[in-house]
């Protein structure tokens, strides 16, 4: 259905139930011993940051403690750590830190969500819940009309952002995943790929913040040259 608002789609997003597992996973992941005086948000999350975005950041889905926990996407874990710290690097972030929805950070022109808005086990989502979640994003991707680039953390969330892009009539059938490759589509933003800010990634060094910071300075400065100002 068509969104007039991001507002609107959010309020559609956190009632969904489209996908039983998700939704008896969501409920049932036990709570840290860290974290068992809170209470787990365990609906799905919505996306969150500046409206007026010119770029936006698709992660895989929430984080069982981090996501589910907080109800915002890329907070409350060892991902949103390294993300935020990052983004606030270059100065997109208000802090540098992503703990809870009223924590008070602010992001200035970019928009944070997800290919999947429910944690999945094993953090990896079937094919039929990747396509009940895909109206969702294709909804926010047209709201935010003033992106200029879409940056996919990984490659799961990457081939979403193909389904997408295909979707609107572009041809994916050569593009391969790589870390900082942009690809350019007709009519629609460029679509960049990057390595997901886990700790599988971050630990090891795969992903080290000069990578991350490096991309998002680039991004940053490919938008302003294609609007003539920041």
């Amino acid at each position: 259905m068509p969104y007039r608002s991001l507002g609107e789609l959010k309020s559609d997003v956190v009632c969904c139930e489209k996908c039983p597992r998700l939704v008896r996973f969501r409920e049932k992941v036990p709570a840290r011993a860290a974290f068992r005086a809170q209470e787990y948000w365990r609906r799905p999350v919505p996306g969150f940051g500046d409206e007026r975005a010119r770029f936006v950041l698709v992660g895989l889905a929430p984080a069982a403690h981090g996501g589910n926990r907080t109800g915002r996407v890329f907070t409350g874990d060892e991902s949103a750590r390294f993300l935020m710290r990052s983004l606030h690097d270059v100065g997109i972030a208000s802090k540098p830190t992503s703990i809870s929805r009223d924590d008070g950070l602010v992001l200035a022109g970019c928009y944070l969500t997800a290919a999947v808005r429910c944690v999945p086990p094993g953090n990896m989502p079937t094919s039929a819940e990747f396509g009940n979640c895909s109206s969702y994003l294709e909804a926010e991707l047209e709201l935010l009309s003033r992106a200029k680039a879409v940056v996919a953390l990984g490659r799961l969330a990457f081939a979403s952002v193909l389904d997408w892009a295909a979707g609107k009539g572009a041809k994916t059938t050569a593009v391969r995943f790589e870390h900082g490759r942009e690809y350019r589509f007709d009519g629609l933003p460029a679509v960049y790929a990057c390595y997901h800010p886990s700790p599988r990634n971050t630990y090891t060094g795969v992903l080290t913040r000069k990578m991350m910071t490096g991309l998002f300075r680039r991004i940053i400065r490919d938008c302003e040259d294609r609007t003539g100002g920041p």
